[in-house]
């Protein structure tokens, strides 16, 4: 008999103040005629879900569930403070889950050859047992991947890929990167190996920095070590990295973007060749592409007049790089998803202990080697 309902997950700001997790029962979509239905087998909780799924200002020490099984709601107070700026999404119940992996199991007239295939997909709304996508945006996978390789083909392996072609957009040629253990860091210190791009890695644990190395890293600096600056500054002497990706948002109480232009003002320095009272002549660029650390971003503006701290995203940036170069970019990540952009997991857990406290906090934290796998079928 076939099954005629799914079940997603759901997060709900209420006008009370509080987040609202549950899991809600709905009909089983179907596919129009330039679409796919995928049976959801497997989606990574990333630092970019958190957001949506939680807010920031959730209180992750007073959590409150209820229920169990389909039935499952847990509800955690929000920092009121926060709530004036998210009024437009209060009391909408609305889906969660940038991307994930699974099986097309039925089509509309136009993609059938689909059918039966391994894809990965950047469709939203991924917590969720099925979910209809249009053929176009999925990522065909060969037969010897799965699903849980699939999972995480979009957000991690696009914006390391995205990185570097930001690099040569803006005419840089080297790339510094904060919180360089993570998933997505160590896929981009096998990128920019193969690619022949220095990288300059930024950890902050020794082991962190073992961890990269035996990745073949060449440049690792550990901010929590007394000689972070130093060792950071050789290493930008020596690579030219004029361009840094900082995950944190502040890091190392919120000085780290502003550490990385001060590094890189003083080895330019090292190789100017005239005084100048405004600084060094080179542009030094910092793009912000995360949240990993809440702390406000301090600047003491010590990097000249050539520099610049922005936002990024991995969309915009898609838009700017065009749609020839990002079918490439596609192409190789389903080249390499078992080896360059592989990821991994600690956990797997059903929705209803993906709304468990001890495991909510968890993948809250966001910790290096710590990353969650929503697994929608298990029970």
């Amino acid at each position: 008999m076939k099954t005629l309902t799914s079940t997603e997950i759901r997060s709900t700001l209420t006008s009370q103040g509080y987040i609202e997790l549950s899991i809600l029962t709905v009909d089983k979509p179907t596919p129009a005629e330039d679409e796919v239905l995928i049976r959801v087998e497997a989606a990574p909780i990333n630092p970019s879900d958190l957001g949506l799924l939680l807010t920031f200002g959730a209180d992750l020490d007073n959590i409150n569930v209820s229920g169990s099984g389909d039935k499952t709601v847990t509800k955690i107070k929000v920092n009121d403070r926060l709530i004036k700026v998210m009024e437009q999404r209060l009391d909408q119940s609305l889906q969660v889950g940038n991307e994930g992996g699974g099986i097309v199991e039925d089509a509309g007239d136009s993609a059938k050859d689909l059918i039966g295939k391994t894809v990965g997909v950047a469709g939203g709304s991924m917590y969720a047992k099925y979910r209809c996508i249009p053929a176009k945006n999925c990522l065909v996978m060969d037969d010897t991947t799965n699903s849980v390789e699939a999972a995480s083909s979009f957000v991690n392996p696009l914006t390391v890929l995205a990185f570097v072609e930001t690099m040569k957009l803006e005419k840089h040629s080297a790339i510094v990167h904060t919180a360089a253990a993570s998933n997505l860091g160590q896929m981009l210190v096998k990128v920019c190996k193969d690619d022949g791009i220095p990288l300059v890695n930024i950890v902050r644990k020794p082991e962190q920095a073992g961890l990269l190395k035996n990745q073949g890293a060449k440049y690792v600096c550990n901010m929590a070590e007394p000689d972070f600056m130093e060792c950071l500054i050789d290493a930008l002497v020596e690579t030219g990295a004029t361009l840094g990706f900082d995950a944190t948002g502040g890091g190392n109480e919120g000085k780290l973007p502003g550490q990385i232009l001060s590094a890189m003002e003083i080895a330019a320095n090292k190789t100017a060749t005239q005084y100048s009272r405004y600084g060094s002549d080179v542009h030094k660029q910092v793009y912000i592409y995360g949240g990993l650390d809440q702390s406000p971003t301090i600047l003491n503006r010590s990097y000249g007049m050539q520099w610049g701290l922005g936002g990024w995203l991995l969309m915009p940036m898609i838009g700017k790089i065009g749609m020839e170069k990002f079918q490439q970019m596609r192409a190789r990540v389903a080249r390499e998803i078992k080896s360059t952009f592989a990821s991994n997991y600690s956990k797997e857990v059903s929705f209803e202990e993906m709304l468990q406290p001890d495991h909510l906090r968890a993948y809250a934290k966001q910790a290096t080697g710590q990353k969650y796998l929503v697994v929608p079928h298990k029970e």
